[in-house]
Parts: structure tokens; C-alpha cells; sequence
């Protein structure tokens, strides 16, 4: 039994008063032992609280290695007494339906982020379900899926993890089309890195998925005249992406940004932040996403006609890369995780889209892939000496990402 903070105390104070009551009997008249008796004390007090803290109140050290045995046990540990239905509050359930497609037989699922061609033996990571605590994310109906889409245009706008969300929904949906042939990019380009714009048409319902590389949502400029040596680019966090315009005329549309706000590929190779037309070689990286991320919030405001088009922001992926940069892919999820749990960019997010004035949702997603350790593309992605703890295998956590998306549907 676990007693609370105040029990614990209670305990400890009755044991101390009985060692009191104890040493007065026994010492009283024994001046010459108040050195010891007194050292004593000091040690029993000591002890006792020591076993009462590790015996009776919960640990708050959290083990990141821990790994799941029991699918009750795998939770974000959020409560919600009022029951009330958080689809991102909830646990990773085996179900033996899953996967929902063969990445081998999508032509638009990247080779890299298909571990199982590229020789992954455990099928295990496959068959995790995502289950909200007090609800349940709608089951994926494929067929309804394509009627509600049916004349839409879906838009995805961000980083690599924006493209494999893009990747994921496009197999999903195209399990429900009999004709695969119907289903094409629209320049005939092939899925690549560093492409700017990638769109499949769905030819037979008359849509299209959309996917727009903008890692930074904001545009990156060109080198100030007197600047620095050490400045090679600059990324302008007060303006938009120059492709912007684009995204628009939208019905669905998907916003991420975040892998790339971090040193190794800002300062270190020489990309510094500017504002006004002024370079701020002092900003810090967390200021400026905010600042980048309210420039976005403006453009929604003012540019997208929200009675139409439905936006989402998905919060940060979490990775799982130790300390010392090496990835390890587990066997199965983790129980918990301390470092995962929270991120500053997703903080961020959520406060800059509670404050806008339009209305947008924020998937909140980093809590979930928190836990998916087992779930990385790792060495079986396109470079198996280049270990990757930051992207997914498809199929994987982002078709949840996707379930979720056309819960909201």
C-alpha cells in the first residue's frame, strides 16, 4: 500500500517519539552515554525516513529503458476525472488487424521508411494500436474516408516527418482504390528529400494530397551585406515561406515544423536569424521558432479562409537518440519516458495556436511517439551505417497520426 505525503510524515514522527520515550528510560540516568544516545538518534531518524521514501511514496525517477510487458501498463499517465475525450491521453494496445497496408505494394511509400524491405525481422512494432483513454479514435473506414475526401485538396506543409505523414495517408487511402493506376503524382516526379512540392491525384474521387517542403514554415534569405564571416544563410522569422500562396485554396490543411530548429543545422553551419531586415546573431533558437511560429499564426489569420479550410498543427515527433547521439530501436514500446514527455517546441505551439484568432487544432502527437522507441526506422532505412532514431517506419505511428486526422473528419 502507497501512503501519502502526510502519512509518511505521521510515521515518521510516531517512530521518533517513541525512540524518545525509549532513550529517557533507558539513558536517563546514564549522563555519560548523551554523546552516543544523541548520534543514535540522529542515525534512526535517518533511517526511518529513508525507508518510508523508498518504501512508501512512488519513485520519480523515471526509466527510459524500461520496456513493455503488460499493454495495461503502457499510458501517458495524464488522469482525466471527468472522463472527458482526450485523443491524445491514452496507451499503445496490441491489435492483430494492423497493419493497415503493405508498404511494398504502395508506390508512394519511400524505400527508406520501409524497414521491413530493407530486412527488419521483428514484425512486432507493427501491431500497436493507439488507444485514447476514454474514447476511441475512429476505426479507419477506408471507403468512407474516400467519399468524405471526394472533390477535396489535402495539404501537407512542413519537414520530412510532414512528408512521411503525407507517405502514410496516401497508402492508407489507396487500399480502398481498386484501380492503382488512378492514383498518381501529378508532374510524374518521384518522392526524393529535397523535392519542393510533391501532389498525388486521386483520380476516381477527384482529389488530391499535397505535400510542400517548408522545414522552417518562414523563408530562408540570403546573406546581409558586412555580415560575419560565419553567416552563410539567414532564415527571415518574420516572413513566410515564399510558396506560401500556394497552400491556400485548401481544404485539409497540415502544418509541422521543428527538426530543424537546433544547432547542428543553424549556427553550425553558419544560419543565423533576421528580423526587420536586421540579423539577430544573438537570438536564441526557442525565441526565434516563437517568433516563426507567430508570423505563421498571422498569415492563417489573415490569409486562410478557415470557413473552409480546416487547419491542424501537429506538435513535435519525439526521437530517440541517447545522449551520446547513438540510436538504439527496441523490441517493444517503452513504458515511459522523462525526456520525451514534454518538448519546448510543442509548449510552444500549443500556446501560439490557444491565442489565435481563428480557430485551429493542435494535434498533440508528442506524447504518443513517445513511447515508440521499437517503432524507428533505425538500420534499416537507406543507409544502414547512418543509424536514424528521428523518422518512422511505415506502416507505423504516423498512419495514428492519420487515424486521428480522419477521426476529425
Amino acid at each position: 500500500m502507497k501512503l501519502g505525503g502526510d502519512q509518511v510524515v505521521n510515521r515518521i514522527r510516531a517512530l521518533v517519539a517513541n525512540w524518545v520515550h525509549c532513550k529517557r528510560l533507558i539513558f536517563g540516568s546514564i549522563n555519560r552515554f548523551n554523546v552516543i544516545t544523541s548520534c543514535l538518534y540522529i542515525v534512526l531518524a535517518v533511517i526511518c525516513w529513508y525507508v518510508y521514501l523508498h518504501e512508501f511514496v512512488p519513485s520519480a525517477i523515471v526509466d527510459e529503458t524500461a520496456i513493455v510487458d503488460s499493454i495495461d501498463s503502457l499510458s501517458t499517465g495524464a488522469k482525466d476525472s471527468k472522463g472527458v475525450c482526450d485523443l491524445y491521453d491514452g496507451s499503445w494496445v496490441v491489435d492483430e488487424t494492423y497493419p493497415l497496408y503493405n508498404a511494398s505494394q504502395c508506390p508512394f511509400a519511400e524505400k527508406g521508411f520501409n524497414c521491413l524491405a530493407n530486412g527488419r525481422k521483428n514484425k512486432g512494432y507493427l501491431k500497436w494500436r493507439w488507444k485514447p483513454k476514454n474514447c476511441d479514435v475512429s476505426r479507419f473506414n477506408v471507403e468512407e474516408v474516400l467519399e468524405k475526401l471526394r472533390g477535396k485538396r489535402v495539404v501537407f506543409v512542413g519537414d520530412s516527418l510532414s512528408r512521411t505523414q503525407w507517405e502514410s495517408m496516401i497508402c492508407l487511402l489507396m487500399n480502398g482504390v481498386e484501380d492503382k493506376t488512378s492514383v498518381y503524382e501529378v508532374n510524374g516526379n518521384t518522392i526524393s528529400k529535397k523535392i519542393r512540392y510533391l501532389g498525388v491525384r486521386f483520380s476516381s474521387y477527384n482529389f488530391t494530397v499535397e505535400f510542400y517542403r517548408s522545414v522552417y514554415l518562414v523563408q530562408i534569405g540570403s546573406v546581409p551585406k558586412r555580415a560575419p564571416k560565419r553567416v552563410k544563410s539567414t532564415i527571415k522569422l518574420d516572413e513566410l515561406d515564399s510558396i506560401s500562396s500556394k497552400w491556400i485554396d485548401s481544404d485539409i490543411l497540415v502544418f509541422n515544423t521543428g527538426h530543424w530548429w537546433n544547432r547542428g543545422k543553424l549556427f553550425e553551419i553558419g544560419g543565423y536569424f533576421k528580423v526587420n531586415g536586421r540579423l539577430k546573431l544573438g537570438m536564441s533558437i526557442m525565441d526565434a521558432y516563437t517568433t516563426a511560429l507567430n508570423t505563421w499564426a498571422s498569415w492563417v489569420e489573415n490569409m486562410v479562409n478557415t470557413n473552409r479550410t480546416r487547419v491542424f498543427f501537429r506538435t513535435f515527433e519525439g526521437s530517440h537518440w541517447s545522449k551520446s547521439h547513438t540510436c538504439k530501436v527496441t523490441q517493444k514500446p517503452l513504458v515511459r519516458s522523462k525526456r520525451e514527455y514534454r518538448s519546448h517546441f510543442s509548449d510552444i505551439i500549443k500556446k501560439v495556436v490557444n491565442n489565435m484568432s481563428v480557430p485551429v487544432t493542435t494535434m498533440h502527437v508528442t506524447p504518443m511517439g513517445s513511447y515508440r522507441s521499437d517503432a524507428h526506422v533505425g538500420i534499416w532505412g537507406d543507409n544502414p551505417t547512418v543509424p536514424d532514431c528521428s523518422h518512422w517506419c511505415l506502416p507505423g505511428v504516423p498512419d495514428a497520426w492519420n487515424e486521428i486526422l480522419f477521426s476529425y473528419l
